[in-house]
């Protein structure tokens, strides 16, 4: 524990070695295009854009604990896979992201742990820019902004400790156990539909297997954090998210004391 704990030191020591080669990612996504880093806002318009079509005039579906009005549910969708889809790419890139830098991580003093929280923090850039268009949308589509907006802040930190520990540990194992990108690509789809994005918590009521499947599932918690600050307008639930958070260390602590016992492999293995 004190090995990992010094680790963790030596992890904030790179800080400005995270920065760089986060600036390198952010650049290299959009080298060559016509926008570059307006992309990172014309992305999720555009999504959103979709989402209102196809929601609001095609299928209209309804949900009474979403609202009445078929235009909410696009905005409903939306307060939940702009989050998702940060740790989804998080998650499948991390899985990747030691083989593909195999070239710096066969360099002596550099320090492997730092690639996975050089993609998570890529991603939480990219869905920090995607916010404003989820916002712009809010009182559009007949929402208002409450003070629980300003919880908002606390549920991204959560997110970020989850997605960091999950990507420790997923980027760890897959370097010895190649089978997990596969696996982890059925397993975030199963994950996505186990968790309420396209569908209300209300909507499961009364099937006691699914409502317990919902419970477990930390990014329940986490996806009715933002749902609750940015769409219902209400108090997040302290309890579930205070458990989440409290799960979301260990998870952290896990994958990257896996991810240490696992260090020295990395060189040889990739």
């Amino acid at each position: 524990m004190l090995k990992t704990l010094r680790n963790l030191k030596d992890l904030y020591k790179c800080r400005a070695l995270i920065q760089n080669l986060v600036s390198r990612e952010l650049k290299a996504r959009y080298r060559g295009t016509v926008l570059g880093f307006l992309w990172s806002f014309f992305n999720p318009l555009l999504l959103m854009t979709v989402y209102t079509i196809v929601f609001g005039i095609i299928i209209r579906p309804r949900d009474e604990s979403i609202g009445a009005s078929p235009w909410l549910y696009a905005l409903y969708l939306f307060c939940g896979i702009l989050p998702w889809t940060w740790f989804s790419s998080s998650s499948l890139e991390s899985a990747n992201v030691l083989m593909v830098q195999g070239n710096l991580i066969k360099k002596v003093l550099f320090p492997a742990e730092v690639l996975p929280v050089v993609v998570v923090i890529s991603n939480l850039i990219h869905f920090l820019f995607g916010l404003p268009i989820l916002f712009l949308f809010v009182p559009i589509f007949g929402k208002a902004y409450t003070v629980y907006l300003l919880f908002l802040p606390l549920v991204i930190l959560i997110q970020l400790i989850f997605s960091l520990g999950f990507s420790f540990l997923i980027s760890s194992l897959t370097v010895h156990f190649r089978d997990i990108k596969d696996i982890l690509t059925n397993l975030i789809t199963f994950w996505f539909f186990a968790s309420p994005i396209v569908y209300s918590e209300k909507l499961v009521e009364g099937k006691p297997w699914l409502e317990t499947l919902l419970s477990l599932n930390p990014m329940t918690h986490i996806m009715q954090g933002y749902q609750n600050c940015i769409f219902f307008g209400t108090m997040i639930r302290w309890k579930r998210l205070g458990v989440t958070f409290l799960l979301s260390l260990l998870l952290f602590y896990i994958g990257y004391y896996v991810f240490n016992r696992l260090r020295e492999s990395f060189p040889e293995e990739v």
